[in-house]
C-alpha cells in the first residue's frame, strides 16, 4: 500500500492535480459562511426549530460541515505530501463517508417528509413532532455510521504496521478493503443507493398523482415546477459524487487502468462534484424557505438596532 500512495501522491505532483485545493478551498470557505449563519437561522428561531423540515435542513448543513472540513484537510495534506499515521487515515475515511452517507440519508428524508405532509396535512404533526424527528437524526447518523466505523475496526485488525502514508484517500482504503471482502463494499453502497432511489421516486410520483388535480403544475414557472426543479437538481447532485465513486472502485480494482485516469477522475470527484452540492445547498435553503430569509433579516436588523444602540 506504501508503494501505490507514492506512485500516487508522484502522478498528483506530475500532472499539478495540487492546484484543484483552490476551487476546493473557495467552495469550502463560502459554505463556511454560509452554513453556520443558516443554522442560526434555525436554531435561534423557536418557530423554525420546531418544524421537521428545518431539522432535517440542519442536520443535512451540519453533515455537509463535517463533510467539507475532512474533504478540505485531506485534500490539503495530500496536495503538500503530508505523511498521515495510517490510523489515522483510516479513521478519517470512516468519518468521512459517514458525514456523506448522513447528508445523502437525510435529503432522502427530506423527501419522504414533504410526501408525508402532503399526503395527511392534518396528521403532519402528530407523525412527525420534534422529538420524533430528532431521533430520527440521531437514527440516520447511526445507521451512516454503522458500516464505515465496521470498516474501520476491520482495516485496524488487517493493519499489519504503523506506517505513515503521503496520500489518504478513501478510494484508495476502500479499494484495498474491497480486494478482500469485494461483496460487503459493493452490497452496502448499492443497497443504500437503491433503497434511496426508490423512496424517492415513489414519493414524487405519489406527489404529483396527489396533487395534479389542485393545478399547481398548470404554470410553466409555478413554485411548485421550480421547487421540484431546485430540489431534483440538489439531489442529482449528491448521487452522482456516489455513482462515480462506485465506477473508481471498480476501475480501481482493474489492472489494466491507467493510474493517470484514476487520479484524475478521484481529484475531479473530490474537489469539484462532491463540493457542488454543498455549494448549492445553502442558496436552495436560503432562498426557497421563506421562513429562513425572513429569520435571516429580522436577525440583521436586530444586530443593527443593537449596534446603533450601543454607539448613541
Amino acid at each position: 500500500m506504501s508503494n501505490l500512495t507514492q506512485e500516487w501522491y508522484d502522478c498528483l505532483q506530475s500532472w499539478s492535480l495540487q492546484f484543484f485545493f483552490i476551487p476546493a478551498t473557495l467552495v469550502t470557505l463560502f459554505t463556511f459562511f454560509t452554513n453556520p449563519v443558516l443554522l442560526a437561522c434555525i436554531f435561534l428561531s423557536r418557530t423554525l426549530r420546531q418544524e421537521t423540515r428545518y431539522l432535517l435542513v440542519a442536520n443535512t448543513l451540519i453533515a455537509d460541515l463535517l463533510f467539507l472540513i475532512l474533504n478540505l484537510a485531506t485534500v490539503f495534506c495530500n496536495a503538500l505530501g503530508v505523511h498521515i499515521p495510517h490510523m489515522l487515515c483510516q479513521l478519517d475515511t470512516a468519518v468521512t463517508v459517514t458525514a456523506y452517507c448522513c447528508a445523502v440519508l437525510t435529503v432522502t428524508v427530506m423527501v419522504a417528509d414533504t410526501y408525508a405532509a402532503v399526503r395527511w396535512p392534518l396528521h403532519y404533526r402528530e407523525l412527525l413532532p420534534p422529538a420524533r424527528t430528532v431521533r430520527i437524526l440521531a437514527g440516520l447518523w447511526v445507521v451512516a455510521a454503522l458500516y464505515p466505523i465496521t470498516m474501520w475496526i476491520m482495516m485496524e485488525i488487517m493493519r499489519e504496521n504503523n506506517d505513515r502514508t503521503p496520500i489518504c484517500l478513501v478510494l484508495i482504503s476502500l479499494g484495498f478493503l474491497q480486494a478482500t471482502n469485494m461483496v460487503g463494499v459493493q452490497f452496502y453502497f448499492c443497497t443504500a443507493a437503491l433503497i434511496c432511489t426508490l423512496l424517492i421516486v415513489y414519493c414524487y410520483v405519489r406527489l404529483y398523482m396527489v396533487t395534479k388535480t389542485q393545478g399547481i403544475w398548470q404554470s410553466r414557472y409555478s413554485r411548485a415546477r421550480v421547487t421540484l426543479l431546485a430540489h431534483g437538481v440538489l439531489l442529482l447532485l449528491y448521487f452522482v459524487p456516489g455513482l462515480v465513486f462506485t465506477v473508481e472502485l471498480f476501475l480501481f480494482q482493474q489492472e489494466d487502468v491507467s493510474q493517470d485516469i484514476l487520479v484524475w477522475t478521484n481529484t475531479v470527484n473530490m474537489c469539484v462534484l462532491m463540493l457542488l452540492p454543498r455549494a448549492f445547498a445553502p442558496c436552495l435553503y436560503g432562498l426557497r424557505y421563506r421562513e429562513i430569509s425572513d429569520t435571516l433579516v429580522q436577525l440583521l436588523h436586530r444586530h443593527r438596532r443593537l449596534g446603533q444602540a450601543a454607539v448613541t
